[in-house]
């Protein structure tokens, strides 16, 4: 959501930052708001004005009749009559304009900030900075080859795709052995970074939510088709960031508490309604996956952006303990997600692609999801409750990381050296066969 008040005293700060997003966006989104915005007032004086004639009317039918004058009472009584189907008729208007109005505001983007760069898709995006070389590798195999083709004692496939798509269908994957091992050993080497060496609260948190927490978060109403729900009306969650984020809805917090980090390992699950086509072969686009999440509640937009950076951060050690080669790319206002002000992509390198793949985002969301969710914060007892300002990233998606470890770290054999880092994790597996 966002403050009226401001879309009214600054119309061109909002329809020139919506432009910025999409061309054309702020012109009529804006124009749009102050209509409704408009008749929502001009309907809410009209009721006002009619509750204070029925009101001043009311008095006078007392005294006509004090007076014994009936005429005059039956007047004021029409009179009072009719104010109060005006009243009945302005409110009606007045509830389907905010409601309107509500809609409106609800979905829409977030204002991205001035330092992001404009652009309609990954095209515009920026790279910032690089750390790692790729090995060269000869004729590298992607991940589901390889996954497919290392083998359990039984024989069954340490990845199999084709015995979870023969009981979910597509976009699913079951892994054995030293892999499931491996998939546990990353998100424990990531919870263990981002909370004894970052700060960040270990957090268990529900993976089914209602519409409420969606709608705070701004999965909702945008992009609900990306979303699974169940018949109770409960979703299950595409992140843990709404679970996490939703701990702080309808709360005052005191600014000393401030900043709150909070990490979580959960499944996720996405209907990936809007990548039909896409990364179809493999585990980097699934229904169901896992991923180890940061987010951050913080005061104000200049400890959310000092914030962005230092998460962003942590997320890039994950990367680096791993020695996996990555790029920083500062997405553009095409590219960037609804809800984000700025956001930072990493990307890791994929031998089989011969490319760099994204594996982590990190954004500033900052009062956007706050307003949604009612979540403020204050100084001190005389000061006036401010908004929170929050942050969310990926530290990291553990399926993807896998997938990384598994095209960097193979072998011409088709084995796969374990990371030094993970090692431990692995009960001090070297190698995979």
């Amino acid at each position: 959501m966002f403050d009226i008040r401001a879309i009214r005293e600054t119309p061109d700060v909002f329809r020139k930052a919506w432009n910025r997003r999409k061309a054309g966006l702020g012109d009529e989104t804006v124009s749009r708001i102050l209509e409704l915005d408009t008749a929502w007032r001009a309907a809410t004086t009209a009721k006002q004005d009619a509750e204070s004639a029925r009101n001043t009317t009311s008095k006078q039918i007392g005294q006509a009749k004090a007076k014994k004058d009936e005429a005059e009472a039956a007047r004021l009584m029409a009179l009072v009559a009719d104010a109060k189907t005006a009243i009945e008729a302005a409110e009606a208007e007045e509830k389907t304009k905010r409601a309107a109005l509500d809609d409106l505001l609800m979905g829409l983007p977030n204002l991205p900030l001035d330092e992001v760069p404009e652009g309609t898709d990954e095209h515009g995006n920026v790279e910032k900075s690089r750390w790692g070389t790729p090995k060269g590798i000869n004729n590298p195999k992607d991940h589901a080859d390889l996954g497919e083709a290392l083998k359990v004692p039984s024989g069954f496939s340490m990845m199999d795709f084709e015995a979870a798509a023969k009981m979910s269908g597509a976009r699913f994957v079951a892994l054995r052995g030293q892999l499931a091992r491996m998939e546990r050993a990353l998100a424990n080497f990531m919870l263990d970074i981002q909370t004894a060496e970052h700060g960040y609260q270990e957090t268990s948190t529900p993976i089914l939510v209602r519409e409420q927490a969606l709608l705070g978060t701004g999965q909702l109403p945008k992009f609900e088709e990306d979303m699974f729900k169940t018949t109770t009306g409960h979703y299950l969650i595409s992140t843990s960031e709404i679970s996490l984020t939703n701990l702080v809805r309808e709360q005052v917090v005191e600014v000393s508490q401030l900043p709150i980090r909070m990490t979580a390992h959960t499944p996720c699950f996405r209907s990936e309604a809007g990548s039909a086509g896409r990364d179809t072969k493999g585990m980097i686009r699934q229904h169901q996956f896992y991923k180890v999440e940061l987010v951050s509640i913080v005061a104000g937009e200049a400890e959310g952006l000092a914030e962005l950076d230092r998460m962003t951060a942590c997320a890039e050690e994950v990367l680096k303990r791993l020695e996996l080669p990555f790029r920083r790319m500062l997405l553009c206002t095409g590219d960037m997600g609804a809800g984000a002000r700025k956001t930072f992509d990493l990307e890791v390198w994929l031998p089989s692609q011969n490319t760099y793949r994204e594996i982590s985002s990190c954004s500033y969301c900052g009062d956007f999801q706050a307003r949604r969710m009612d979540a403020r914060y204050r100084v001190d007892a005389k000061s006036k409750l401010e908004f929170v300002h929050t942050l969310n990233g990926s530290g990291l998606a553990v399926g993807r990381t896998l997938v990384a470890v598994l095209e960097n770290y193979q072998n011409a054999d088709g084995s796969i050296t374990v990371p030094a880092a993970l090692r431990p994790y692995m009960g001090g597996v070297e190698v995979i066969r």
